[in-house]
């Protein structure tokens, strides 16, 4: 009984137990269930209040506008009064700290009123709806984002304008003070002084401040034209004060400088003067527009600097500031350095003289190297390049000039034709022509004349006026001139002096025969040819000219035609059929130096045809005669019954050359030692004259071979000594060459 109490009461306790566990297992569930519905919520309420925060951000960021253009107004002397906008004295100075920050504020509202009313072509026309209201008498007022975007773009144009009477009206009135403390446009600077004058010194002084602000401007160059205009109107005032400064003082140190040293001299230091001007203007330049360095660098971090950190930075500012491409600036440069065009131009007008001309042009190309060697020098490398431009014109003008006086329209004296007597008996040495600078005649006048320098004078002398004139002006002319304009120029000078010799050895040839009209020739063939081939230019082109021969036809198939579309837009147009029928455009090949080779080659057959005649006359003429006869005949069986082929007829032909053939080659070897001083030239020569006359000879042997013993006066004997004679003429022929070559 007392175990089954014992186990009831137990049974009764562990259910008990088993009940407080349920009940405490739901109670935790339920804690669970509302802990989550608090995380809900506290999360909900969360993202409500970001949301919230975010409104209020929203909203109250129009408000931040409206009090800044409402605020600032007062700060930069603007009241707004209706639509009135009255401007007064600001209280902000642009030097202040909070000047940058007041300058992000309306840059701000500018953009935000900008976006929220539509830009600026809205408030135009608004306004214009605005005036014509009021113009009818209904006074109307713009809405609100409108209006302080109009309140907000007039803010922006005051803060602008207190930088502009800073940086503009401070360098306009600098301009006015230094120019008269200087008394500038009566007394220019001299160029000694001009670095250390007040023209550098008092912008140097207000270049620091200025420089401060522009750098403020040109970090807000996104934020607005505004801005660009006023980047633009401060470099155009810069360049024009400091144009208004220099340009007298360096045009009057380039007449200074062409009146002591000569346009020659006065171009190389012009050069010097105006790169150093471009190099100092463009410091003062970054000076003012370039990037702003505040000096807050420790010593410690300035000793850890490199060198290739500074030139990378150098080179970035170069970049970045623009001073080097700014078109203003470049411009003002450009007009400083123009006073070098402007002086010497008016000096070319009056230069005739080729050397003087050639000095100009390789100095001033020597300066513009160095010129642009760096960005900064750019301005007077273009200057320069623009009066080398001018050089070369006049250079080309003078060279024109002289050829066409002394080459193409060259006539000949019976003295500049006086060969041989002008080989045998050199004359002085003459005057310099007209056109001018023959270094030739310049050395031949110097003190430190040699022998052998006159003796290749006098060789000078002794060519023909035209070739000697066509050479000297183009080895002149030809380093300083473009490659083009020399050839064009050379082909032109070359196929003239061709012609002239042509005609000179014409009048040689009735004045003191065909030998020296062929010697003549050749020889300053020759040197022509030799002279030519350092220039290494091909003297070659293609020469167009219209062909009117068919414009007759072509007009009287248009006036026949009654159906004549004049007006039509197309290829069957009248007009068009009738220029393109009547008109045509002929083109032809020009090659100087294959002429030039052509007419020497022809000269150099000619005087061995001739020397050859001249040398074995009888021979030749013989040979002629059967050759004629046989062609003439139609064959050689007759040849041999003619009466030049009688046996003494032949041996009296061939006895007298070989009588008077010493005294032949003696006369053409000296005369050619007269005019070809080389001896290979005079051995290339004589070769085929040998070999001519041995043809000759071979020919003749060849139509005696033809004839028959006891008839026309040949016997066994006759032809022997014939024959004989013929070899002696060779060997004679050789051995003459050889010894009098």
């Amino acid at each position: 009984t007392t175990v089954m109490k014992h186990t009831t009461s137990l049974r009764l306790a562990l259910r008990a137990s088993i009940n407080i566990a349920d009940d405490i297992s739901n109670r935790h569930a339920e804690l669970l269930r509302h802990s989550g519905e608090l995380s809900a919520a506290a999360d909900r309420l969360q993202a409500e209040e970001e949301m919230l925060s975010r409104h209020a951000e929203e909203i109250g960021m129009p408000l931040k506008h409206y009090d800044a253009v409402d605020r600032i107004g007062i700060l930069v002397g603007v009241l707004f009064k209706g639509k009135a906008v009255v401007r007064g004295l600001a209280k902000i100075k642009v030097d202040n700290d909070d000047f940058p920050l007041l300058l992000d504020e309306i840059d701000d509202a500018v953009e935000f009123f900008g976006n929220e009313s539509g830009g600026v072509a809205v408030l135009q026309e608004e306004m214009r709806r605005r005036r014509r209201a009021s113009a009818d008498g209904h006074d109307q007022m713009l809405s609100g984002s409108i209006e302080y975007f109009r309140r907000a773009l007039a803010l922006q144009e005051a803060a602008l304008s207190l930088i502009r009477e800073a940086v503009v009206d401070r360098i306009t009135q600098t301009t006015s003070d230094v120019a008269g403390s200087l008394n500038i446009p009566k007394a220019p600077i001299a160029a000694d002084k001009l670095e250390a004058s007040l023209v550098y010194t008092r912008f140097h002084g207000i270049s620091s401040r200025s420089n401060r602000l522009l750098t403020l401007v040109r970090k807000r160059l996104h934020r607005g034209d505004a801005y660009q205009e006023l980047l633009g109107l401060c470099r155009h005032t810069y360049c024009a004060s400091r144009e208004k400064l220099l340009r007298m003082t360096i045009r009057a140190h380039m007449d200074k400088l062409k009146y002591q040293h000569g346009l020659v001299g006065m171009t190389r230091l012009a050069s010097v003067f105006l790169i150093r001007i471009c190099t100092i203007e463009t410091s003062l330049f970054q000076d003012f527009f370039g990037e702003h360095k505040k000096n807050t660098t420790t010593a410690a971090a300035a000793t850890t600097t490199t060198e290739e950190e500074k030139s990378t930075e150098n080179k970035k500012e170069t970049t970045d500031d623009g001073g080097y491409t700014d078109a203003d600036f470049q411009g003002y440069l450009g007009a400083l350095c123009s006073a070098l065009h402007r002086t010497v131009r008016r000096g070319l007008v009056s230069v005739v003289d080729l050397d003087t001309l050639c000095q100009i042009v390789s100095v001033l190309r020597e300066e513009r190297s160095l010129a642009s060697n760096s960005p900064t020098t750019m301005a007077a490398a273009r200057a320069i390049s623009s009066v080398i431009a001018d050089s070369q014109e006049r250079l080309i003008f003078c060279a024109n000039s002289a050829l066409m006086k002394e080459v193409i329209r060259f006539k000949a004296t019976p003295s500049d034709l006086n060969y041989p007597d002008k080989l045998t008996q050199p004359k002085t040495r003459t005057a310099p022509s007209s056109s001018g600078g023959d270094d030739v005649d310049a050395a031949a006048t110097g003190p430190a004349e040699d022998d052998a320098v006159q003796q290749q004078l006098q060789v000078y002398e002794l060519w023909f006026p035209p070739m000697r004139s066509v050479l000297r002006i183009l080895s002149k002319i030809f380093r300083v001139v473009e490659p083009r304009v020399f050839e064009d120029i050379a082909r032109e000078s070359v196929q003239a002096c061709t012609r002239s010799l042509k005609d000179g050895s014409a009048y040689i040839y009735q004045r003191s025969g065909v030998m020296h009209a062929d010697l003549f020739l050749v020889k300053h063939l020759l040197i022509l040819r030799e002279q030519l081939s350092p220039f290494d230019i091909e003297l070659r082109s293609v020469e167009r000219q219209l062909d009117f021969s068919d414009a007759g036809k072509a007009v009287s198939r248009f006036l026949a035609n009654r159906n004549r579309r004049l007006f039509s837009m197309s290829t069957e147009n009248a007009l068009v059929t009738l220029l393109r029928e009547g008109v045509s455009v002929q083109e032809a090949d020009v090659d100087s130096k294959r002429d030039l080779e052509d007419s020497l080659r022809s000269a150099c057959n000619d005087f061995i045809e001739h020397t050859s005649k001249s040398i074995a006359a009888g021979l030749f003429d013989f040979v002629e005669q059967c050759k004629g006869f046989v062609t003439k005949s139609g064959g050689s069986s007759t040849l041999k019954d003619q009466a030049f082929m009688n046996g003494e007829t032949v041996q009296s032909i061939l006895d007298r050359t070989l009588l008077s053939l010493e005294e032949h080659v003696v006369n053409v070897t000296s005369q050619m030692s007269l005019y070809l001083d080389n001896p290979a030239t005079q051995s290339i020569l004589l070769k085929p004259v040998n070999r001519k006359i041995t043809r000759a000879l071979d020919e003749a042997r060849r139509y005696i071979g033809e004839t028959t013993n006891g008839e026309n006066g040949w016997d066994e004997e006759l032809r022997s000594n014939v024959l004989g004679m013929m070899t002696d003429v060779e060997s004679e022929v050789k051995r003459a060459i050889k010894t009098h070559r």
